[in-house]
């Protein structure tokens, strides 16, 4: 592995498992000072863990992204314990599913926006008052191809707020490239997570499917999702700015 990220401090939201773990463990592997937030701090010391046991650093600290004094919080004991924060990737979300839009329940629509939305927001802010104040940084927020880039029926709710994190994504990026804040997106498809499998599906039956459903014929990695946050947020991307780079295998071309 390079050591691109060497002497950077990372910030990856819901870090406890899936993407958000395969992206922290990422940034660690390649240099990063690395601290995993979530609102389980059982899942997020496995993740810290594993980094160590890879040989990297991390630490683990709880936060809930739709609260935005927590998030603040968050961002204060990441610069506590490693001096500073040069990258974050706004990672933390939830799924809701199964209902059209006329039948979507409430509560799972603010649920969505709360932590899909509004939770990308309090990240955003408190990481740009930092970056802005400190000679600048990068950050990534993941959305999704459904919403921006693809629809589907039945996932209302869901596609709504990742259209809306791709929307934040531009607009951001626009607000803060002049405060030396980089500000992009990646839109992954289905991916190797629980997220992506069907109610009571097995990763091998998801298999099967994305033959089916993906161009590619296949799941996207959570190593290829990774591999796009990290190019993103490394000096290679430096002229990259409000990108939405969708990585589904090419269901959305």
């Amino acid at each position: 592995m390079s050591d691109r990220f060497t002497g950077r401090v990372v910030l990856v939201t819901g870090a406890g498992s899936g993407l958000g773990r395969e992206i922290a463990l990422s940034f660690a592997a390649e240099g990063a000072k690395v601290v995993a937030a979530g609102r389980t701090a059982a899942a997020l010391d496995e993740t810290v863990a594993m980094i160590g046991d890879a040989g990297g650093t991390a630490s683990a600290v709880t936060a809930d992204v739709s609260s935005a004094a927590s998030v603040r919080e968050l961002v204060r004991r990441t610069v506590e314990l490693y001096g500073g924060l040069d990258v974050a990737v706004n990672n933390a979300g939830i799924f809701r599913g199964g209902h059209s839009a006329a039948d979507f329940p409430l509560e799972d629509w603010q649920a969505l926006l709360d932590v899909n939305v509004t939770g990308v927001l309090h990240a955003l802010q408190a990481e740009v008052a930092h970056m802005r104040a400190h000679g600048g940084g990068s950050i990534v927020n993941i959305s999704s191809n459904l919403g921006a880039h693809v629809r589907v029926p039945g996932v209302f709710g869901y596609q709504v707020s990742k259209a809306a994190v791709s929307a934040l994504t531009r607009a951001a990026a626009l607000d803060h490239i002049g405060d030396g804040v980089r500000i992009n997106a990646v839109s992954p498809g289905a991916a190797e997570s629980a997220m992506s499998l069907l109610p009571g599906e097995t990763e091998a039956e998801r298999e099967v499917r994305m033959k089916g459903e993906s161009p590619l014929g296949r799941i996207t990695s959570a190593a290829e999702v990774a591999a796009a946050v990290l190019y993103l947020a490394s000096d290679a991307a430096g002229a990259v700015v409000g990108a939405d780079l969708v990585i589904d295998g090419g269901v959305a071309a």
